[in-house]
């Protein structure tokens, strides 16, 4: 069987694609800024997610949010050992 899709590494990010994910709809009962958050962690380089977070703020949302089990993104980001950049990204904005 053939792959659906190619992965993709070192793809360019625009100002326009990293906003798209301001606006990811989250499962019905999660978060809508947690989720947000994690899409944007586990999808973004480190410099993008920065905008990212820039972003997210300025629109007024919480960088604290946090998933049915009271974890935050930054939570997660810290279990991964490649996360130091995104990790020092959220503390930097104020995540706990």
């Amino acid at each position: 069987m053939k792959k659906d899709k190619e992965k993709v590494l070192d793809e360019v990010w625009t100002e326009s694609r990293v906003r798209e994910f301001l606006d990811s709809e989250p499962k019905a009962g999660t978060n809508r800024d947690f989720h947000a958050l994690l899409k944007a962690y586990q999808s973004m380089r480190a410099e993008d997610f920065e905008l990212f977070i820039g972003m997210f703020l300025e629109t007024g949302r919480d960088l604290n949010a946090t998933d049915k089990s009271g974890r935050t993104a930054l939570s997660y980001a810290k279990e991964h050992r490649n996360s130091g950049e995104h990790v020092a990204a959220l503390e930097a904005k104020g995540a706990i």
